[in-house]
């Protein structure tokens, strides 16, 4: 899954709404927070109101405040509203796509992939990043070793020799 710069900015963003609730936050406070470009913020905060998920007021006492709780808005409620669904295979969602011959199975690995990505966006909500209070579920998850641990890529252009020891004899 890739984590869109806009994604982790609209995150950053409700966090820092969350942090400072019940008061309003100004954009200039979020900017200098969490170094999001002024710019980029805007487009941003355009997003989560039209998702509704921020409210905004003008002038003086102005600012963003959450369009509701904090612990209601979870992290994969962000993501479809910035970015749309969390799962999508050439722009459809998984369950309407198919496939014929060998392939066929391969639907069945979208879902799932999908269910996990669930998971844990859909149990992580912007209360739980802003007062640090994440669910023990995710501790689990990231005190595994290998969930830290990078995989190579494959290796793209080699041909058969290259990667076949030579001096081993023809089996």
């Amino acid at each position: 899954m890739h984590i869109t710069a806009k994604v982790d900015y609209a995150v950053r963003t409700l966090v820092e709404i969350a942090k400072a609730q019940p008061d309003s936050v100004k954009a200039d406070a979020i900017v200098a927070a969490q170094d999001i470009p002024p710019k980029v913020l805007e487009s941003v905060v355009a997003d989560l109101r039209r998702g509704g998920l921020v409210t905004s007021r003008r002038g003086p006492d102005g600012g963003y405040r959450l369009a509701r709780t904090a612990a209601e808005i979870s992290i994969a409620d962000v993501i479809r509203v910035v970015e749309g669904p969390l799962a999508s295979v050439r722009g459809l969602r998984p369950e309407d796509v198919s496939y014929a011959g060998a392939a066929e199975p391969l639907q069945r690995v979208w879902i799932g992939l999908r269910v996990n990505i669930r998971s844990v966006l859909e149990r992580v909500t912007v209360a739980d990043i802003a007062h640090d209070l994440l669910p023990s579920f995710l501790d689990e998850l990231v005190h595994d070793p290998n969930a830290w641990t990078r995989r190579p890529r494959p290796a793209v252009g080699l041909v058969a020799h290259e990667w076949l020891d030579l001096d081993q004899p023809d089996i």
